[in-house]
């Protein structure tokens, strides 16, 4: 199994706000923080029992990781399931099939008094919870926030793998221009050098988070998620403090995401192919001027 260069992302058991801002927020560095939400009703109350008596006749969008088609709209699920036939599914076997970026809260309000906002530092977007399920060996693409969000990541039930990179790193990990994704055939979890050879100079963090464990990622933050069990995780957000990166999500928004789909309307799947071999030659172009020896 080869290996990335990733050191563990720092613990602490709890931390103050000041310390939050000195340590982390100023500094744009990840944290995992072991006991924020001890106090929190969600902490004794969430798995996925309790998701599933909750909201288990909603019908909820799933992905199954299948790669991006020209075809296919912008965050558009694969398929649909009500959600209690989908945490029975977790519970029986690994599947593919995740949720992302679902907001249980506009349907099942109720859910709301289970948790608190933190005051740690970061004005927290409070219109935008989002919850991301996932079975055994499930995991998301490497990709970083349209919107550069600062984020605070609530892990429920089992254990969850975490990679990030900043943005430092992009031009070793395959970014595909023109989109928030890098390769989508990478397996960051075990990479192969031989036919991703930048990726050997990549340099990030990795975590594992447990129940009530909380991972802050910093501004546009690269993020590869992957379920060791079956679990699920809630989203806080906060609009990034730095004006280039404000700058960034904006442009991402309004111009680099509207471009995108005009081009897939226009030149279908010839875009996304060109787009993914872009990524190849621009590392490898990248690689050359440093006179990296791969």
């Amino acid at each position: 199994m080869n290996s990335l260069q990733l050191q563990d992302v720092p613990r602490v058991k709890s931390i103050s706000k000041s310390d939050f801002i000195k340590h982390y927020y100023k500094p744009q560095k990840p944290v995992v923080i072991e006991t924020l939400i001890n106090d929190w009703p969600a902490y004794s109350k969430w798995n996925l029992e309790y998701i599933k008596d909750v909201a288990g006749e909603t019908e909820v969008p799933l992905y199954n990781g299948s790669p991006i088609h020209h075809k296919k709209k912008f965050n558009e699920p694969d398929i649909t399931m009500k959600m209690s036939d989908y945490i029975d599914l977790l519970k029986r076997e690994p599947t593919r099939l995740r949720i992302f970026l679902w907001n249980i809260f506009k349907t099942k309000p109720q859910l709301q008094n289970d948790f608190s906002f933190p005051d740690i530092g970061f004005r927290i977007i409070k219109r935008l919870p989002m919850l991301f399920f996932g079975g055994k060996g499930a995991h998301t693409f490497m990709h970083y926030d349209i919107d550069l969000a600062n984020v605070l990541h609530f892990h429920f039930e089992g254990k969850k793998q975490c990679i990030l990179f900043n943005q430092k790193q992009n031009k070793y990990i395959y970014k595909v221009p023109h989109s928030i994704i890098t390769r989508e055939d990478i397996n960051f979890a075990d990479p192969d050098f031989e036919k991703w050879p930048a990726l050997k100079y990549a340099k990030g963090w990795v975590c594992n988070l447990n129940h009530g464990e909380v991972l802050y990622m910093p501004e546009g933050y690269w993020h590869y998620m992957r379920y060791l069990t079956p679990g699920f995780s809630m989203s806080l957000r906060a609009l990034p403090k730095r004006s280039k990166n404000l700058k960034k999500a904006i442009y991402n928004v309004l111009f680099m995401r509207n471009f995108d789909n005009l081009m897939r309307r226009i030149i279908g799947q010839k875009w996304i192919d060109w787009k993914n071999n872009k990524a190849i030659v621009l590392t490898n172009k990248f690689l050359k001027s440093k006179n990296i020896n791969t």
